[in-house]
């Protein structure tokens, strides 16, 4: 297990915007919490220290990216190809954001919201739903945010949605059976990752629970997911590399962050 190092940025310091795209089942948010809990805990980082935005909820994302250490987009059980009006209004917001190189890590439903705003295609995985501890294949080991991560790593997945075509320049970092663009490079400082390196193995526990059925339906045995469930450092050490280059980056001005606020 990684170490758990909570730490506060100086109190003059920005804040670490987590751009909230849904929320926990009401099961398992009662057992473990809810996104913004998953992810503050695993960057390492305090409540004060964050600005919490709920868009699927209908809060604004900020006018000015001043103040802003960089941004996380969650997961989320809407769909990207549905093109809901908050998850577009979000997808102009990240162009920008991009444009200005804040720095930015989306998780599953985040990393494809990324993917189709900077002009990628996103739709059904043709593989179908992949849900488990699932073997990532890091083909980027030179990649400052995935450096540190073993070759093969086992790291937490569900989705039924995966980025089918990533945006044009967009370097892959990993992939995964089923799902070749598993950890995207945008360009600038933006990031996208298909897994869950916010998830312990009892949030995925809960999560196949809750999917039981459906899972039978499509032929996947829940029991065999459940006892093939691992712990998952790699996304934990993710989370903390991403939260060490904010903190990093507080001491070197950004130029273009700065022209655009």
């Amino acid at each position: 297990m990684v170490a758990v190092r909570l730490k506060r940025y100086d109190e003059e310091m920005s804040k670490v915007l987590i751009i909230k795209t849904g929320s926990a089942p009401d099961h398992v948010e009662a057992a473990h919490g809810d996104f913004e809990d998953w992810f503050l805990d695993g960057l390492g980082i305090d409540r004060s220290d964050a600005l919490i935005v709920d868009v699927q909820g209908g809060e604004s994302l900020p006018n000015s990216f001043a103040g802003l250490a960089g941004a996380v987009v969650t997961g989320s059980p809407a769909m990207v190809s549905h093109r809901a009006d908050w998850s577009e209004r979000t997808a102009r917001w990240l162009v920008d954001a991009h444009a200005a190189a804040l720095p930015m890590l989306g998780v599953c439903y985040g990393h494809q919201l990324i993917a189709h705003a900077l002009g990628g295609v996103v739709g059904p995985n043709p593989a179908g739903r992949r849900m488990g501890t699932k073997s990532v294949f890091i083909r980027s080991g030179d990649e400052c945010l995935l450096a540190s991560m073993n070759a093969i790593s086992q790291l937490h997945a569900t989705h039924v949605e995966a980025v089918l075509k990533p945006p044009p320049s967009t370097r892959v970092l990993a992939d995964t059976h089923g799902d070749p663009h598993h950890a995207l490079h945008f360009g600038q400082r933006s990031w996208g990752v298909q897994f869950h390196p916010e998830f312990t193995a009892g949030i995925m526990a809960s999560y196949i629970h809750l999917r039981a059925d459906v899972l039978m339906e499509e032929g996947q045995c829940p029991d065999t997911l459940l006892a093939e469930l691992e712990d998952t450092p790699d996304g934990r050490r993710l989370l903390r590399d991403f939260a060490d280059r904010l903190e990093r980056d507080q001491s070197r001005p950004n130029p273009e962050l700065a022209a655009s606020t």
